[in-house]
């Protein structure tokens, strides 16, 4: 298949499929013409990457998952150490964004407490019956 039409059925766009190529992350065939022809297995490994990408890795880690034999991690090929490492330091990294997050989250909810509690001082101070009794 051509670039076109992996592109069309992966999502992906040709400008992100040719630096994939780029980067040794995918590896079409090339047609007397000099157009790109790439295999069906070729769109699992875009979605591959594109879900690596998602998780944070970087187009140097995802060529080294990639690199360990079209997904088959085994002992006996070295896939398997380099599988824990680089998704161990993703997970550490992922938790660490999350307990960042959770403090955000903790003080958005401070603020959002505080500004209800005004935003509700404000509309009694505006109800005209309120500043009746009040000046008694």
């Amino acid at each position: 298949m051509k670039i076109g039409e992996l592109s069309k059925r992966t999502g992906v766009s040709i400008r992100s499929l040719r630096y994939y190529e780029q980067k040794n992350l995918i590896r079409p065939s090339r047609l007397d013409n000099g157009y790109r022809e790439f295999e069906e297995s070729d769109i699992e490994k875009v979605k591959a990457v594109q879900l690596f990408l998602k998780i944070g890795m970087n187009t140097d880690e995802i060529y080294h998952v990639l690199a360990c034999d079209d997904f088959h991690f085994t002992e006996s090929n070295g896939c398997a150490h380099i599988a824990v490492e680089l998704y161990s330091e993703r997970l550490i990294n992922v938790r660490k964004q999350i307990q960042h997050l959770q403090k955000i989250e903790h003080q958005l909810e401070n603020l959002v407490d505080y500004w209800e509690t005004e935003q509700e001082k404000e509309t009694l101070e505006s109800i005209p019956v309120m500043k009746k009794y009040e000046g008694k």
